[in-house]
């Protein structure tokens, strides 16, 4: 029997979640699915430039675990771009560490820590928002940290 899967410390929720190339309409696209804990291993290494090492110990994971999810995520980038598919980041078992906000109003996004239960756009002063860490999954994750006392 497998053992379950750890959650993987997402540090913000992607600011978008669907990509393609630009010519394709999607019906016609055949779909790759980057999953969260993915896309977090490719901000790290290649966006943040931290070394293995570093990026595990901030996902909570193990270099070794690391280091496969990024030779995942980079093969699946590597057919997106090669091979003009439709990409969407979602799935996985994760924590964000922050969340990450819509303003409906005004159209901006702006990170918010989690704590926060009510935000206001800092743009507009708005209260009409989309929670964009909700659109994945989140919440089932802060009971378990909440009880372990990491939040």
């Amino acid at each position: 029997m497998a053992r379950p899967e750890k959650h993987r410390n997402i540090q913000v929720p992607p600011r978008f979640n669907r990509f393609k190339p630009v010519e394709a309409r999607n019906c016609d696209l055949e779909q790759i699915m980057l999953n969260l804990d993915e896309y977090e291993s490719l901000r790290l290494a290649d966006y943040a430039g931290l070394d293995h090492c570093d990026a595990a110990e901030k996902m909570r994971i193990s270099r070794p675990t690391f280091t496969r999810l990024l030779a995942r995520a980079r093969r699946k980038l590597t057919e997106f771009l090669v091979e003009g598919k439709s990409l969407q980041i979602k799935g996985g078992v994760v924590h964000f560490s922050q969340n990450l906000i819509k303003c409906l109003d005004c159209g901006i996004r702006f990170s918010s820590p989690l704590t926060n239960t009510t935000h206001i756009c800092p743009e507009c002063g708005s209260t009409n928002y989309e929670d964009l860490a909700l659109n994945f999954g989140h919440g089932r994750c802060c009971r378990r940290f909440r009880n372990q006392g990491k939040l």
